[in-house]
């Protein structure tokens, strides 16, 4: 079985896609390679930087409501590290860029470098302030230290964090009330500002024998110092400095309370709503509250869920929105300058060497069968209505010459029908023209002479004339879906009985015995002259075909979706081969055209189209020599 056209233009696709991302891949490695080795070796320190912007512009995000005046702070960093800075909204609005001149600057690069969200990986400061202090160690001299000597333990960032003016001159004072306290002790201390807060630092010397200075807090323990109590003045014992350093020199500020309070209002809520046991906890020292979980072992993950949600909530009116961070230039590289040109243009001219020999090679055989039916309809064209193509496989192509096949074959039944439709119609409308012609002549000659029963024969053959007319005009209105109806609530037991009763004399004429069962009463909607029309058809031809002796009832019957209209006699019957074509115009089972039995051949078409106009369908069972059932169907909404 032959493949899908469909799948064989997916693979065609695919496999010209295939060559052109491994031609495009192989240029976009070997020249990505040489570029970033280069910048490697140009930008050594790039890294620590980046890492210096990004820091830098947090600590700006933290403690900062928005980024109202963070320009002057891009341009410094810009200026100082020779960088592009750029910020951005979330949605692309730029918000600063180092690079923006009279309102114009470079294309951003594809992909930001960080985000800043101080809602979410700064919320833990603000809460901090409860666990233990920090130890920065550098050397009481204030000489330059290595990296490697500096440790530093969990210190809160928090701790300064909202500090007002007046609140860090009240800590200034503190200080320097702590340092002659502890001088007054034998201490050496110092008192330093660290991101604006002061903060007192003890002299000790560590286990190395280098002497180093030490910031203290109240909640400090012995533990905490170590080996590093023996300062190079005396003895640096905690007692001193817990006798000297206030508590009020290290709490928090007035908006970290207000943060603290709204975050464990949160978090207890949300805790409580998701039915999390927590114990509330105060520390003593500085005031704030947090939540803990009852369970220490098995912590559930909505406590965490909470927590957190209720850290970035409380934040969120205090810290600058989240923002894009770009730096650097456009991310962009041109494969097309220097010597790339050269292995892009070869690679290009491969991959369409490729595609093109493909095509030719699966073009031509999918071309084929089109160029066929191209050939086929033009011979149609012309006249030739026997063409037809060859098809092979059952792909779309070759459904499409079976369809184009059935075409040709509907259009050539169609112009063989309407042949024999215009020679038939010859035929009916010749031979009582032929009639009238040849009395008339005859009387006009005298051999005949024109009385009352010739002119009786006269309007017989002209009425046979207008039958067939207004049959052919009802066609035509049919077919050109003009046939126009005139609803309207009827009783199909009174309209059966009418026709009954209008076709009971030719019944008698034909010795045959006509009789209606129906209900009591059947109303539905429907064109009650139509109806009658169709009706009487069936009825006609039921006494044109039913010998002497025979019998015709005309019936009506409910039905679960409507109401059948039947039409039963028991005449010669009709064979199964004439059933599929009896509702073609001008058939007749019986091919006489003899007068005494044939009609003009439309009836049943007539009566066809009728009650398709109605929405319903007709059917015919018959049996050889037992008698025929005409079944029209109405539907109740007709």
């Amino acid at each position: 079985m032959r493949r899908s056209l469909l799948f064989r233009f997916l693979g065609l696709s695919l496999a010209v896609a295939l060559g052109a991302v491994v031609a495009t891949a192989v240029i976009a490695s070997y020249s990505t390679t040489e570029q970033l080795q280069g910048e490697l070796q140009q930008n050594a320190g790039q890294l620590e930087v980046d890492g210096q912007i990004y820091g830098e512009l947090s600590s700006y995000a933290v403690n900062h409501s928005g980024w109202s005046g963070v320009d002057k702070e891009v341009r410094r960093l810009a200026d100082e590290l020779g960088r592009r800075i750029a910020l951005t909204k979330p949605d692309g609005t730029v918000i600063a860029d180092s690079a923006r001149v009279l309102g114009a600057a470079p294309e951003l690069p594809s992909v930001p470098a960080a985000t800043i969200d101080a809602r979410n990986e700064g919320a833990h400061v603000f809460t901090s302030a409860v666990q233990s202090a920090a130890v920065t160690v550098a050397p009481a001299s204030g000489a330059a230290f290595p990296t490697s000597m500096v440790r530093t333990a969990a210190f809160p960032p928090g701790y300064s964090w909202g500090l007002t003016a007046k609140e860090k001159d009240e800590r200034q004072v503190l200080a320097e009330q702590a340092k002659t306290c502890l001088t007054a002790e034998g201490v050496e201390s110092q008192v330093s500002v660290t991101d604006g807060a002061p903060m007192v630092a003890l002299d000790a010397e560590n286990v190395d024998g280098v002497t180093v200075r030490q910031v203290w807090r109240p909640s400090l323990s012995m533990a905490t110092f170590g080996s590093a109590s023996v300062a190079a003045g005396g003895a640096a014992t905690p007692s001193a400095a817990e006798r000297c350093v206030p508590k009020g020199l290290y709490a928090p500020s007035a908006k970290a309370k207000l943060v603290n309070d709204d975050e464990f209002r949160r978090a207890s809520a949300c805790l409580t709503t998701a039915k999390v046991p927590f114990t509330p906890l105060t520390d003593t020292d500085t005031g704030l509250r947090t939540v803990s979980p009852k369970d220490q072992e098995k912590v559930p993950a909505q406590f965490f869920e909470c927590s957190t949600q209720a850290r970035s909530q409380a934040i969120a009116p205090y810290v600058a929105p989240t923002a894009k961070l770009y730096l650097g230039s456009k991310s962009s590289f041109n494969v097309f300058s220097g010597e790339g040109m050269l292995r892009t243009a070869a690679t290009a001219l491969g991959v369409m060497l490729i595609a093109a020999l493909v095509m030719l090679l699966t073009g031509r055989r999918l071309v084929r069968p089109i160029v066929a039916l191209t050939g086929a309809a033009q011979r149609m064209r012309n006249g030739d209505h026997a063409a037809r193509v060859p098809v092979t496989g059952k792909d779309e192509v070759a459904r499409l010459g079976h369809a184009f096949n059935a075409m040709a074959e509907s259009i050539q039944r169609s112009d063989f029908q309407r042949k024999a439709m215009v020679s038939d119609v010859a035929h009916e409308l010749r031979t009582p023209l032929a009639n009238i012609k040849g009395y008339l002549v005859a009387s006009e000659d005298g051999v005949v002479p024109l009385d009352g029963e010739l002119v009786t024969s006269l309007l017989e053959e002209t009425g046979l004339l207008e039958h067939l007319v207004a049959d052919l005009q009802d066609l035509a209105l049919a077919d050109a879906g003009m046939l126009r109806l005139h609803p309207a609530p009827r009783d199909l037991s009174e309209l059966a009985q009418q026709v009954v009763l209008a076709h009971r004399p030719a019944a008698e004429t034909a010795g045959v015995t006509l009789t209606a069962d129906v209900p009591p009463e059947a109303v539905v909607s429907i064109d009650s002259a139509r109806m009658r029309q169709a009706l009487g058809n069936l009825v006609s031809n039921a006494i044109r075909y039913t010998p002497t002796g025979g019998t015709i009832v005309v019936g009506v019957r409910r039905v679960d979706d409507g109401y059948k209209l039947t039409v039963t006699d028991n005449g010669a019957g009709i064979a199964d081969e004439h059933l599929p074509h009896l509702f073609d115009r001008f058939y007749r089972a019986e091919q006489s055209r003899s007068r005494s039995t044939g009609g003009s051949g439309l009836g049943l078409a007539i009566t066809k189209h009728l009650a398709e106009a109605h929405h319903g369908r007709i059917t015919v069972t018959s049996k050889l020599g037992e008698g025929s059932v005409f079944t029209l169907w109405l539907p109740l909404g007709t």
